[in-house]
């Protein structure tokens, strides 16, 4: 835990970022099933597939552009009282949180494991939390972003030494 903006943030857990994760596929789901539907026919064409890539392109922008924003959150994450920071608290980058949303992808191969990673890490990161250098924390993005004043999040504490 560390104090931020005059509050103490704690790492975001498994089933609240589940709970963000959910109602941000129903805000994506709004504007992709629609476009899918439109272009969807009985077989594999071009058009089913562009549709499927346009659907791809807003995720990632949707996700990329919320939690680079000085929000540090997309909506569902905004709606849980979470954001999205660089290991030292501050907000992350849009390159960064294109990285992160592209690891997601690696952490969905290897059967969801990256995304179980949540429940048992010390500072409750997922893979591709940990390949992007991010932390979940629940709070407010605070109001200047990228402020110098605001103290790092403590790395975590070193393990017991082995006898």
């Amino acid at each position: 835990m560390a104090a931020m903006a005059g509050t103490t943030s704690m790492y975001a857990g498994f089933w609240r970022r589940v709970a963000a994760v959910l109602l941000d596929g129903l805000i994506l789901g709004v504007v992709t099933v629609p476009l899918n539907l439109a272009f969807a026919d009985d077989g594999y064409t071009a058009a089913s597939s562009g549709a499927q890539s346009i659907s791809t392109v807003l995720g990632w922008l949707y996700y990329a552009l919320m939690e680079s924003s000085a929000k540090q959150a997309t909506l569902g994450k905004m709606a849980l009282g979470i954001i999205v920071t660089d290991l030292e608290g501050r907000r992350i980058g849009f390159g960064k949180a294109t990285g992160r949303y592209f690891a997601k992808i690696l952490s969905a191969l290897i059967l969801g494991i990256g995304f179980l990673m949540v429940a048992f890490t010390q500072r409750k990161q997922g893979l591709h939390d940990i390949l992007a250098g991010t932390l979940v924390i629940s709070g407010q993005a605070p109001s200047i972003p990228d402020s110098p004043a605001l103290p790092a999040i403590p790395p975590p504490p070193p393990p017991p030494p082995s006898s």
